[in-house]
């Protein structure tokens, strides 16, 4: 993307096009890898020789945030890009619920470490948090199909490819984490909390 002054931006995107070629749709990533993808600020002024992983001088830019993106032909769909799946609470975009999330990655770097087995257990989770089914497609795998409730249905192991042609799970309707978030954790926590001492007191009266 130009910019004045001769700069530029460059994002990790997802873009839909159909079959004549025409943009249909786009997601830019908006959790990038710090040193990956950018080098923090600061840290750049104390070591300027340091410079991200990828290739190119230039930082990638981060997007606006999760996007549900409306495609001819599918129901609506979340949009996360590789490591965007570790984070709770931020895969699905407020107002605009998807009803399916689709997950690329690639994980090659990886190698065939428990990386990519942690990797794909993340995303698992960010299922059963919205309840929404999840398409997962890594391009050195693990790929695969999981329900709302986090159950792989179909799976493509590390290191093979190959394709499952298998119909799309259905959503639940927004479950309480994807209503209230990690408020929700919080509230459990202080009842546990006040549960525990409420014991502590009638034992000590007694």
């Amino acid at each position: 993307e130009p910019l004045q002054g001769n700069l530029e931006r460059v994002y990790n995107s997802l873009i839909a096009i159909d079959h004549d070629g025409n943009l249909l749709a786009s997601a830019d990533k908006f959790h990038l890898v710090p040193l990956g993808e950018y080098v923090p600020l600061h840290l750049r002024d104390i070591l300027p020789f340091i410079n991200k992983i990828t290739p190119g001088d230039l930082d990638f830019t981060p997007g606006p945030g999760p996007r549900t993106l409306h495609l001819p032909g599918l129901p609506p769909v979340g949009v996360i890009i590789c490591y965007e799946a570790i984070f709770p609470g931020g895969v699905a975009e407020p107002g605009d619920r998807p009803q399916w999330l689709l997950n690329l990655t690639n994980d090659a770097w990886f190698g065939t470490s428990t990386g990519p087995y942690q990797h794909f257990v993340s995303a698992r989770l960010r299922s059963v948090e919205e309840g929404l089914p999840l398409v997962r497609v890594a391009n050195t795998g693990i790929s695969g199909l999981v329900d709302r409730y986090g159950r792989v249905l179909a799976e493509i192991p590390l290191t093979q490819s190959g394709v499952r042609d298998v119909p799309l799970p259905a959503a639940l309707d927004e479950p309480p984490y994807a209503r209230f978030g990690d408020w929700l954790v919080l509230a459990q926590l202080l009842i546990a909390f006040s549960l525990a001492r409420l014991i502590d007191w009638r034992r000590d009266r007694n």
